[in-house]
């Protein structure tokens, strides 16, 4: 199956060119006016998020991924800069893997090719977390905070932004008595953002070939 996608992302580069992976990254349609309709990032609440327990291991900074296809291993390389794991670039996280092998994971990984990917780096737990019920999904929200634990959330941008196509980002934590999930998009367009726990399981509830989308979790 991966090769499958790897000989398919190299087809689709050799006849749509490099600007094409633009185009599947970064859907048109998504307005800067969008983004910020759909989203929260008031002062007072993004000030608080980034003061959670996890998210404050970020240090107020997300390293943006390289380019429009690569935001699994930029999700990867910046968790593991908050854990202090060695493989803190994108370079690193794919280097001696066979992934992204062209510069681009054209097609973008699948949430157990970061899984796999993840593995080949660490030797913490890494456990994929998939066809969760809301009532789940709210309680790893509420786990989100333990700075034992990280998530990376793959999930459909249509269902936050009414546009887009499927994502990964790290979770910095959960403001639980807003309902809030803090995302920390590697995407330097979108940059991190708060959005209602709901909205963002029904994206994250959606199908990337015949799976769902879910969580990864490293702990």
């Amino acid at each position: 199956m991966r090769w499958v996608r790897v000989l398919a992302g190299v087809a689709v580069a050799a006849v749509l060119g490099a600007g094409a992976v633009t185009v599947l990254g970064m859907p048109a349609g998504v307005s800067s006016e969008r983004i910020q309709r759909s989203v929260t990032r008031t002062p007072d609440l993004l000030q608080r998020a980034w003061s959670l327990p996890v998210a404050w291991t970020f240090q107020h900074q997300v390293v943006w991924q390289s380019n429009a296809s690569r935001c699994g291993p930029a999700s990867i390389a910046n968790t593991f800069r908050s854990i202090g794991e060695e493989e803190t670039t994108e370079a690193a996280v794919l280097d001696d893997t066979g992934y992204c092998w062209t510069g681009f994971c054209v097609i973008g990984l699948t949430l157990d090719e970061l899984a796999e990917l993840t593995r080949l780096k660490t030797r913490r737990s890494v456990t994929v977390l998939r066809d969760l019920t809301a009532d789940e999904f709210r309680e790893h929200m509420k786990r989100s905070n333990d700075p034992s634990r990280r998530y990376i959330i793959n999930f459909n941008r249509e269902g936050i932004f009414a546009a887009g196509s499927g994502h990964h980002s790290p979770i910095g934590g959960y403001l639980e008595e807003e309902d809030m999930v803090f995302v920390l998009d590697v995407n330097e367009r979108y940059k991190p953002w708060l959005v209602e726990r709901e909205r963002l399981f029904k994206a994250m509830d959606t199908f990337d070939g015949d799976r769902k989308r879910g969580l990864l979790l490293i702990q």
